[in-house]
């Protein structure tokens, strides 16, 4: 270590016992203080004292002011270099830690034994017996060995499509979504609750038909999701299904939003299906036909069960969704021409739309199923589908005698007799069978233009084409 006279006699000694300070101190080129040598205590009378030392000192001695100046001349430059690096190097490097508390090493060991459990129970895996859980084939499925029924193939490949029209139904459906609230019901709250805006046949036929269609859409999406599904063995028909099984959902939140809207009793008319004959005859009538399906044991592979399907088909697609539902259609939509009921009629007309789209894709699988299955389609199934679509009829007769009492909204009915003779006719023709009801007519031929398909666009002129998402549907 330097002394002080040294230090007074040459400053520059400084640099020959470095060393001395250690590298807890100032930088070897950072100019020293007094009070770094001294300490603390005195570090303003050591400032005080080497100042004047030095002063004194480069007044006598012409050579120590050129050391001196060639010692800041070096010092400038080492400092610029050292902001250099300090201006690349980042804010803020973490030091690794050198030592972790106990709890810590007791969390990671707890992890690491529970991702060797993990990767264990994964070497395990049976693969093979993973496969014949989701499906006992595994080759790649072509076209040839899709069915509508009993298909052996992979249910989970959707490619490449045998039935390009239910694929074809899957994407028109998803074009038409549409939600009931966007459909405004303030004229029909104001109407209903106005002693004079309706008679009391209108009003039996607004509460009879949304008590019947509250429940009926609601058994229709029960069989679809529990007996159907399961049972169709084509992906491309099970995926308009599940479209079809939302759009039930979506009729049954309508009727839920126009009852909840004009404040009927709600219990009343969801329980209509209980407490009304007409309105429980035709709901009794559809559950026939899904109650042996609905039970998880049932399979199909024989005639017997096979053509238990097929009966369940013919009966919620060709007589609950196309006759059961038609008097009410027509009945709503037209107080909706009278300028009635009109956002409950709006509500119907979407409806309608849908459903049209359900008969056409059920008929559609029916007619396949006959064609892979020619022996279930002999004379006593060809019977007994035609009593199914006679039966249907007469009970949405007796339904439309109950709502019309007298004449109302310009029909009456023995009108809808007619009508629904004629809807019967073709049902009928649709599914191979010969017409029952010679020379009927169709006594209401504005229905025409919303039950044909290819004229729907016709029946709702104020949303319909503008609605549709996506621009893919094309009524051409």
């Amino acid at each position: 270590m330097i002394s002080w006279d040294e230090f007074y006699d040459d400053p520059t000694s400084l640099d020959a016992d470095a060393s001395s300070y250690g590298r807890t101190g100032p930088a070897k080129n950072d100019a020293p203080s007094s009070s770094s040598l001294r300490g603390p205590d005195s570090a303003t009378n050591g400032a005080t004292l080497g100042s004047a030392g030095l002063a004194t000192r480069t007044q006598t001695d012409p050579s120590a002011v050129a050391a001196q100046a060639a010692k800041a001349e070096a010092a400038k430059a080492e400092k610029s270099y050292s902001d250099a690096i300090a201006a690349a190097r980042p804010a803020y490097v973490a030091e690794p830690s050198t030592s972790r508390n106990a709890s810590e090493a007791a969390a990671e060991e707890v992890n690491n034994k529970i991702m060797q459990q993990v990767a264990s129970q994964l070497e395990d895996l049976d693969v093979e017996v993973a496969q014949q859980e989701v499906g006992e084939w595994t080759e790649r499925v072509t076209v040839d060995d899709k069915r509508m029924i009993n298909c052996r193939a992979d249910l989970n490949q959707l490619v490449p499509f045998k039935y390009d029209w239910a694929w074809q139904k899957y994407l028109d459906g998803c074009a038409n979504h549409w939600m009931p609230q966007e459909i405004n019901m303030n004229a029909d709250i104001a109407l209903w609750k106005s002693a004079n805006g309706l008679t009391a046949d209108e009003r039996l036929i607004v509460k009879r038909n949304l008590g019947f269609f509250s429940t009926a859409d609601s058994l229709v999406a029960n069989n679809l999701v529990l007996a159907l599904y399961r049972l169709i063995t084509n992906p491309e028909c099970r995926q308009y299904i599940l479209r079809q099984a939302f759009e039930e959902a979506i009729h049954t939140h309508a009727y839920q939003y126009c009852i909840e809207s004009l404040g009927m009793d709600e219990g009343e008319i969801f329980n209509m299906y209980h407490e009304i004959p007409s309105v429980a005859k035709k709901a009794s009538w559809g559950l026939k036909y899904t109650k042996e399906l609905n039970d998880p044991n049932f399979t199909t592979g024989t005639p017997e069960t096979d053509k238990a399907l097929l009966k369940n088909l013919i009966a919620f697609y060709c007589c609950l969704e196309g006759i059961f539902f038609y008097c009410g259609f027509t009945q709503i939509l037209s107080m909706g021409r009278r300028n009635k009921m009109t956002g409950t009629s709006e509500q119907f007309q979407y409806i309608l739309r849908d459903e049209s789209m359900h008969l056409n894709f059920g008929i559609d699988m029916i007619n396949q199923i006959k064609i892979e299955n020619p022996h279930l389609w002999d004379d006593a199934m060809k019977r007994e589908a035609t009593q199914m679509i006679l039966q249907a009829t007469q009970l949405e007769i007796e339904y439309a005698r109950d709502t019309m009492p007298r004449g109302v909204l310009g029909m009456n009915a023995v009108m809808m007799e007619e009508y629904l003779q004629f809807i019967a006719n073709r049902r009928l023709v649709q599914i191979g069978l010969p017409e029952q009801f010679k020379g009927v007519k169709n006594p209401f031929p504005w229905m025409s233009e919303i039950m044909d398909l290819r004229k729907e666009k016709n029946f709702f002129e104020t949303r319909v084409i503008e609605y549709q998402t996506g621009g893919a549907l094309s009524w051409d």
